[in-house]
């Protein structure tokens, strides 16, 4: 008996798919998988009242109490996250944000050259290091509408770094 080369290849599609259905049959009940009923492991912590009568973590403290012990090089390690949107040095061109060189005590909102969004062009005042850590804490709270996508530096020990760095810029 002759088949065609269509009978073959439907055949032969036929057969794999045995295999496979009767692979993962033999399989099943062979193996046994048990869920179990929580993910996770579950760690138990001792809380003897001890670790909350410490003193605070350096990133607890206030940014403006880690300031004096900030250090410049780790302030321009973070600024790298703001390189992608910023420059930093003297006469650069503004990127998607404006240059920040000389930005600590300059006017808020207010850089040649630079268009500002209506939220920060009309904050005034200077960039005091205070002004500055509660922007970059978070631009979205400080300037309500700023176009600034950034989040936020969380870690009061980065931000103080930063803002160390920043007032080196000069």
């Amino acid at each position: 008996m002759q088949f065609s080369r269509m009978e073959k290849l439907g055949f032969g599609v036929l057969v794999t798919a045995w295999v496979v259905w009767g692979t993962n049959k033999i399989g099943d009940t062979l193996v046994h998988a048990n869920e179990p009923e929580k993910m996770g492991f579950e760690v138990a912590v001792a809380d003897d009242g001890a670790a909350t009568a410490a003193a605070p973590k350096e990133a607890e403290k206030p940014v403006m109490e880690l300031l004096a012990s900030a250090d410049p090089k780790r302030g321009a390690k973070v600024f790298k996250k703001c390189t992608a949107c910023h420059s930093a040095e003297a006469g650069a061109k503004h990127k998607i944000g404006p240059n920040l060189w000389g930005i600590v005590g300059h006017d808020q909102g207010k850089m040649d050259g630079f268009s500002y969004s209506d939220a920060v062009a009309g904050l005034g005042g200077k960039w005091t290091m205070a002004e500055l850590d509660k922007f970059l804490h978070s631009p979205k709270e400080y300037a309500p509408g700023t176009k600034m996508t950034f989040r936020g530096i969380t870690k009061n020990a980065d931000l103080a770094a930063l803002l160390v760095y920043l007032q080196t810029l000069k």
